[in-house]
């Protein structure tokens, strides 16, 4: 069976600043069909980069050649998601948990322009006391609020009329995902490009944005500069087949631009679910954590707070 190499030079850039320069780099190919875009995501698997922001080709030529075994050949397009398995023997009696979640108060701005949440009784326990036997009392309380109130989930009907509401979420795409954070904190840009993606394989995974910006939440800089998924980065993810995206800032999509959504307009068309407001990402490894995120079965409902958590890998310090 007659292989394939590709040799070109190449300048990669990486979205923390600096880069590679090469000439003459020759690589094994699975196909001798591949595009630029192919060749580049194949370059960055065998070089094994991280946080790339840039690939670009140039001389490009295919020739009938014999591998010299590069790593990544057949990778391009591969969602199997091999190799996210955890085996239960990782699992700990009492597993280590991170909180990933704001907590929510009366008068809590989540996101600039939209109602804080309200708290009010229903019953005080006070009040309580002429329906229950002595020294028995309850609470019961009314809170108000908007879908998009701290950390929360978007469905696919946020979006669009026609999409899977709240109640129609399968619990297996909420519950235990593979967790593969991409710390993102000293990016040179607000912008996450699709490149940034090309060293993990994500079919089935939580894909979890770490930018730092959570750092700001509660307060006015949160509203202003905040990093976010490019419509290319989306279409990436979407392809590789990810269950879910969340990310620790403002919006997935960047909230200072003329009003496009093209990040949640690209996941959630492809039922991806989109967790905003995550915080405490820090604190969860790149690979090997399980994330959770659960919104209530609201039937007609498209957005709703989660108690997002991280279940980390065995002998996980506590941070």
């Amino acid at each position: 069976m007659t292989e394939y190499r590709a040799r070109f030079d190449a300048e990669i850039d990486f979205v923390n600043g600096g880069g590679l320069r090469a000439e003459g780099f020759r690589l094994d190919l699975p196909s001798p069909d591949l595009g630029e875009a192919e060749i580049g995501e194949l370059l960055v698997r065998h070089l094994g980069l991280a946080l790339v922001g840039r690939v670009a080709l140039a001389n490009l030529e295919i020739v009938a050649e014999p591998h010299r075994g590069s790593r990544g050949v057949g990778a391009v397009g591969d969602v199997s998601g091999a190799g996210h398995e955890a085996s239960d023997a990782s699992r700990t009696e009492r597993p280590v948990l991170v909180d990933l979640s704001h907590t929510i108060s009366a008068g809590l701005i989540t996101y600039p322009g939209l109602p804080a949440p309200t708290i009010t009784p229903h019953l005080t326990r006070e009040a309580s006391r002429e329906h229950y036997a002595p020294g028995t009392e309850f609470a019961l309380d009314v809170i108000t609020m908007i879908g998009n109130t701290g950390t929360y989930l978007d469905s696919p009907y946020h979006r669009y009329a026609d999409g899977g509401d709240l109640a129609s979420l399968p619990l297996e795409t909420l519950v235990g995902l593979p967790a593969e954070v991409f710390r993102l904190t000293d990016a040179t840009g607000r912008g996450i490009p699709a490149e940034v993606f090309y060293d993990r394989e994500l079919a089935g995974t939580a894909v979890l944005l770490h930018t730092g910006w959570s750092r700001h939440f509660g307060r006015p800089e949160y509203a202003t500069g905040a990093p976010f998924l490019t419509e290319a980065g989306a279409r990436h993810l979407a392809s590789a087949g990810v269950a879910a995206v969340g990310i620790d800032s403002l919006n997935i999509d960047d909230a200072e631009s003329a009003g496009e959504r093209p990040a949640h307009s690209v996941l959630l068309e492809a039922g991806v679910h989109v967790i905003e407001h995550l915080t405490a990402l820090e604190r969860v490894p790149v690979r090997g954590a399980r994330f959770t995120a659960v919104p209530p079965r609201v039937e007609g409902f498209g957005t709703f707070p989660v108690r997002a958590f991280a279940e980390l890998p065995s002998g996980s310090p506590v941070a």
